[in-house]
């Protein structure tokens, strides 16, 4: 990263608009990094702003963080998201999304079917057991996939 570390931990919790527990998190998480000063007190790199404003954003799509930290790992030497990396990331989280918007429309257009349906059966629910899939691990109390 360019510049001096000497952003503190509350400076970039006032600019970004997060809570600074929220900060110390996604540090914890490899998200975004802090250098120690003299006094052992948290400096950031100016640039931490940007990676913030793309997790804030990332998420708000619903990315995991998960996904933002692999996305992050992508980045030559862990620098900050440039324009075209934020390209390159989105098109990848978009694709992501699109198959999550699909999912969840089957599950709205079977829900409409359900409604004052009272089966739940666990052997024909579309929305309990798609498919059946639970029948492979036996008869008798099954958990439930998440």
């Amino acid at each position: 990263m360019k510049g001096e570390a000497n952003l503190s931990v509350g400076a970039v919790s006032k600019r970004a608009g997060i809570p600074i527990s929220t900060l110390h998190f996604y540090e914890e998480k490899g998200l975004i990094f802090s250098q120690r000063n003299a006094g052992n007190q948290r400096r950031f790199h100016k640039e931490v702003l940007r990676r913030v404003s793309v997790i804030k954003a990332a998420q708000k799509l619903g990315v995991s963080l998960e996904s933002i930290k692999a996305a992050f790992a992508t980045l030559p030497e862990s620098r900050v998201p440039t324009q075209n990396d934020w390209q390159k990331l989105s098109k990848a989280w978009q694709t992501e999304l699109n198959e999550r918007i699909q999912k969840l429309q089957r599950l709205s257009d079977m829900l409409t079917g359900c409604i004052g349906c009272g089966c739940l059966s666990m052997a024909k629910c579309p929305l309990y057991n798609e498919d059946d899939h639970l029948s492979q691990n036996g008869n008798g109390p099954i958990l439930l996939d998440k």
